[in-house]
């Protein structure tokens, strides 16, 4: 299906040096064409998404082209017939129509091809199988744009045959239909993708985790979560989840206050899982360093709603926990029992300017003090920040010291 001058060029080319590599293109005998998420995005009025096209050149025709006009290229892709394009110190990703030779369920052996449909049909869902030119032409092969406007999310031809192509694809599915789906979800991509989905097994955890993620953020993740786990579509990563309410309350209250979304707090809060679950997720899934110390530490530490209301108790908890745990477990713990205080932003706030105090001793200061086994000066330390603590922060540094030789001679 051929749409003359249907779309508004203005949604998607947003840096007008980018018309440049259209010309240069053209007048070396190709064709170069956006595709893929940027023109299905332009076409549901969305915004702020990647630039990725299309061309019926080769990869080394497209280099060559563009090094005899004076445009750098980068070889992020040249296998797989992706070529990356600086313009204005911006890569864009251009990649040679394809079509399958081989698949095994992760990688795909592809040929190059000048037939444009034939690299649609490779493609996974209707709605990202439409192109479109620089003048706002539209190419859509598959009734894309028809599917996008009813809010029907379906595969390309047999369900089952794109599914094996890549079995990534299942999660992909799901989380362009929390985007996009308007009704039902589509019962023959639902079977493809039940019946297919020990397939996901093959497929690296980090590939998988990253896409979760992505589905965590939808719009409607509870709706898809629900589907995704009545199928056991990930059952040999996730288990039940009990606590939807909670994560409605969650949404709600992050979208209500205009907070920041984090897939990480809502997979959280849909498990509530106890440290022993929340490690075995963490490890399950690879999450990073960083994400694995935060999402185990919302399981281990549970404070009240009034540790964050009290200034001191919340300056504890700052000082011993840090600033981010104290931002997502107040807002995890507003969710959870589905109390939010008047005072939530003014809490909020506290979180991200109350000073963190600094414990004013060092080892060293004990070794002045006349203690004199290195083995007990740790011990010593920690009896001596927990009074500090308890003192509210305000004991200083000779009040802490004067407790060495009044309450700890057991100790020295």
């Amino acid at each position: 299906m051929f749409k003359d001058k249907y779309l508004d060029m203005e949604k998607i080319i947003t840096d007008k040096a980018v018309l440049r590599l259209f010309d240069v293109v053209e007048k070396h005998g190709g064709v170069l064409r956006f595709v893929g998420g940027a023109v299905r995005d332009a076409l549901a009025g969305r915004q702020g998404f990647d630039l990725d096209l299309a061309t019926d050149m080769s990869p080394d025709e497209l280099v060559e082209t563009c090094e005899e006009n004076n445009i750098k290229t980068i070889p992020i892709g040249i296998k797989y017939g992706t070529v990356g394009v600086v313009i204005n110190d911006k890569v864009l990703e251009i990649t040679s129509l394809r079509k399958d030779i081989k698949t095994d369920g992760r990688h795909a052996e592809v040929e190059f091809t000048t037939d444009w449909q034939e690299d649609a049909s490779r493609r996974d869902l209707t709605i990202n199988a439409v192109y479109a030119d620089e003048k706002g032409n539209v190419f859509d092969y598959y009734n894309g744009i028809d599917d996008l406007e009813k809010g029907v999310v379906r595969f390309i031809g047999n369900p089952a045959h794109r599914i094996q192509e890549d079995y990534l694809r299942i999660l992909r599915f799901f989380r362009f239909y929390s985007i996009f789906g308007k009704g039902e979800i589509d019962a023959k991509a639902l079977a493809a993708c039940r019946n297919n989905q020990a397939g996901l097994k093959k497929i690296s955890i980090e590939r998988v985790r990253d896409e979760l993620a992505k589905i965590m953020v939808t719009p409607n993740v509870i709706k898809t979560m629900k589907i995704i786990i009545d199928n056991d579509i990930l059952g040999y990563i996730l288990p039940k989840a009990p606590h939807f309410t909670c994560l409605e309350r969650l949404i709600t209250l992050v979208r209500k206050e205009s907070l920041d979304e984090s897939a990480l707090r809502r997979l959280f809060i849909l498990y509530l899982p106890n440290e022993k679950l929340a490690e075995s997720f963490a490890n399950r899934l690879k999450l990073s360093k960083k994400q694995k110390e935060l999402f185990v530490s919302w399981a281990r530490y549970n404070p009240s709603l009034n540790t964050f209301m009290d200034k001191i108790s919340l300056q504890k908890l700052l000082y011993e926990q840090g600033r981010e745990f104290c931002y997502h477990r107040f807002i995890l713990k507003c969710a959870e029992t589905g109390i939010v205080p008047r005072e939530f932003h003014e809490v909020l706030d506290n979180i991200a300017s109350l000073p963190i105090a600094v414990f004013p001793l060092k080892g060293r200061d004990l070794i002045k003090a006349g203690v004199e086994d290195n083995r007990k000066i740790g011990q010593i330390l920690k009896m001596l920040e927990h009074l500090w603590i308890e003192s509210g922060f305000v004991l200083s540094k000779d009040e802490l010291l004067a407790q060495v030789h009044h309450d700890l001679k057991e100790i020295l």
